[in-house]
């Protein structure tokens, strides 16, 4: 008899233990509620990752309702497969590698990365070789012709590297090589990984790169390179990382992705007091970070430039590399999109004039970021699709007449 109850209870007491168990399951209604799966963000080892690293240590992910894992990533490469896929639900990215990715010249065409915010202006450089020491010196990038054509004389090639084709670091590289009068076609440009920029330069495996910090301040550290350029030389206040995500998870986590958005705002804001930095540098360059020595990071932070090569200090007052700038930063503007595929086609990645327009708006989260940033009162910026001029050559852009500027460059 005590076996047969038993066996009742277990009959009555499964489908109770059932139910429990289902409605503990959260349902995606496609919204998101902050309460799912774990949310991972990738980083490349680069002082701009800040803003990623800083909303995880500060918690300011949790105060936002959403749970994020940090996870450092190897090369862009790595991070564009990871977002694609899903392994990855977004990163900290290179604002140009979506429209690299999407138009072929850096991944499969039509492949969608999109774009929710920018996370930093400034702050890149072009690092040269010791080789060039006392013959090209910091902004001098008039002399940059004819040293690279005596030393083509003599070794046959020069190599500059970058970490991305099409992405940020190479269309600088390849924006200061034209202005300099430098022919692409003479110069080999390789991709390598930021982190293992040094290491290259002290074998001799290139002759200059193009990449962020902390790699060029370490370079002139340990002296065996110096800087020509810093990117806010080229372009004051330039778009240089964005947070990038993966397409579904953008549109069946969109409250989630607003609550990051929110965080990584709030840490953006954190990173652009001063009075903040030195403990910023402390943080990111740990060795699950960056891994980079804290001073050379915070130096440049503050915008304090040892150039290397006896050259002295350089000190930037107003466009080192800045998070926020009341809104003005963060702003995903769809011309710097238009801008970035033209040069695409300036420098033969493309044959042939993209959809520039409709790109921008397939890839770029306007709107998303707009409800966001009204929600915390941050300022929009009301310059989009306006003309706007780069510092090194003071040429303008007008992007919404993209192939009159092309007709121009090209010449």
């Amino acid at each position: 008899m005590t076996n047969y109850i038993k066996r009742i209870c277990s009959v009555l007491l499964l489908p109770m233990a059932l139910l429990l168990l289902t409605s503990a399951i959260p349902v995606n209604n496609g919204e998101g509620t902050g309460n799912e799966d774990v949310i991972r963000i990738g980083f490349i080892p680069l002082t701009d990752c800040a803003p990623i690293v800083i909303a995880k240590e500060l918690g300011l992910f949790e105060k936002y309702g959403v749970k994020v894992e940090v996870t450092k990533e190897a090369s862009w490469a790595n991070v564009r497969d990871k977002i694609l896929t899903g392994e990855l639900d977004g990163a900290h990215c290179l604002f140009s590698m979506p429209f690299s990715v999407y138009t072929g010249v850096g991944g499969k065409a039509g492949s969608e990365m999109k774009i929710a915010m920018i996370l930093n202006n400034n702050g890149q450089a072009i690092t040269l070789s010791n080789d060039f020491c006392g013959k090209v010196g910091f902004r001098q990038t008039n002399k940059v012709a004819s040293v690279v054509a005596a030393k083509l004389k003599a070794e046959k090639e020069v190599t500059f590297a970058m970490t991305f084709p099409g992405g940020t670091h190479d269309i600088w590289l390849r924006y200061w090589l034209a202005a300099a009068g430098v022919s692409q076609k003479t110069s080999k440009i390789i991709t390598i990984p930021p982190p293992q920029m040094v290491a290259n330069m002290k074998v001799g495996n290139m002759d200059g790169y193009c990449v962020g910090e902390p790699w060029n301040g370490l370079a002139t550290k340990q002296n065996i390179g110096f800087t020509e350029i810093a990117t806010q030389d080229i372009w004051k206040h330039h778009p240089e990382k964005a947070l990038v995500v993966n397409k579904a998870f953008s549109e069946t986590r969109k409250e989630d992705l607003k609550n990051v958005m929110k965080a990584v705002l709030e840490a953006c804001k954190w990173l652009d007091n001063r009075a903040n930095r030195k403990k910023a540098a402390g943080i990111i360059g740990k060795p699950q970070y960056v891994n980079a020595p804290a001073d050379v990071i915070e130096a440049r932070l503050m915008g304090d430039y040892n150039l290397g090569c006896d050259q002295g200090t350089q000190i930037y007052t107003d466009d080192y590399m800045l998070f926020h700038r009341n809104g003005d930063t963060n702003f995903p503007r769809k011309s710097y999109g238009i801008w970035f595929m033209t040069q695409f086609v300036r420098f033969d990645y493309l044959q042939a004039a993209p959809d520039y327009k409709a790109i921008a708006d397939k890839l770029i989260m306007q709107d998303l970021y707009l409800e966001v940033a009204k929600s915390l009162n941050v300022k929009i910026p009301a310059d989009d699709m306006k003309p706007f001029t780069l510092t090194l050559d003071k040429v303008t852009f007008d992007p919404n007449k993209p192939d009159d500027y092309l007709k121009l460059a090209r010449k």
